[in-house]
């Protein structure tokens, strides 16, 4: 059985999360409270990190290196491209929105009530580039075109946590946007991948 050590609030683990239960696989997810089990991380992942994916001898401890595995593994639905040029198309884009859009979320959740220029900052790094984004689910309706994919996993949880980090996007320009959301929250999926905790961030 696959063990994924999860952060009840962790964006990265929540994507995880949200693979697991589109496959609809046996698994089991290890709530993980970081201020409290730091050491416990570790052991097992260099970086003190969630999510790790255990499985057997197999240890994995990055978000997209995870959610490729459980795609390859278990196919069925299938989340990656099966053309190779569109694989590897998503997986540009997948580098893509981590440097320009996800690298942002750590330093606006560890400086939201310390350094409010910091946070300030990612917060409106974030606020463009999902504005950029929105033109896109006028034509479309998911991040490749009309399946579901990595790449919808990828940022969903950042569209869930957009009031939770004080993210306000004007509503003409990102109504598309909004929609494709409100699509991808009504899956069933991404519901049952949600925490307690996650589910108190929405309003």
């Amino acid at each position: 059985m696959m063990n994924l050590y999860s952060g009840t609030t962790c964006p990265f683990s929540q994507r995880c999360r949200i693979v697991l239960y589109e496959k609809g696989m046996d698994f089991q997810v290890i709530d993980v409270d970081l201020f409290a089990r730091q050491e416990d991380i570790a052991i097992i992942n260099p970086y003190g990190r969630v999510p790790v994916l255990v499985e057997r001898d197999l240890i994995l401890y990055e978000p997209n290196i995870i959610n490729e595995y459980i795609d390859e593994r278990f196919p069925h639905p299938q989340l990656m491209p099966p053309d190779p040029i569109m694989r590897a198309r998503a997986r540009q884009l997948l580098i893509t929105m981590e440097r320009e859009v996800f690298s942002y979320i750590d330093p606006l959740e560890k400086n939201m009530k310390t350094n409010l220029k910091v946070a300030d900052k990612a917060r409106q790094v974030v606020r463009d580039r999902l504005i950029e984004m929105a033109p896109i689910f006028i034509k479309q309706k998911h991040m490749l075109g009309e399946e579901f994919s990595m790449l919808d996993v990828a940022i969903a949880p950042l569209l869930w946590r957009l009031d939770f980090y004080e993210i306000a996007l004007p509503r003409s320009a990102a109504a598309p946007l909004m929609k494709y959301a409100e699509r991808i929250f009504s899956r069933q999926g991404f519901i049952e991948a949600l925490t307690p905790s996650e589910k108190a961030m929405r309003r």
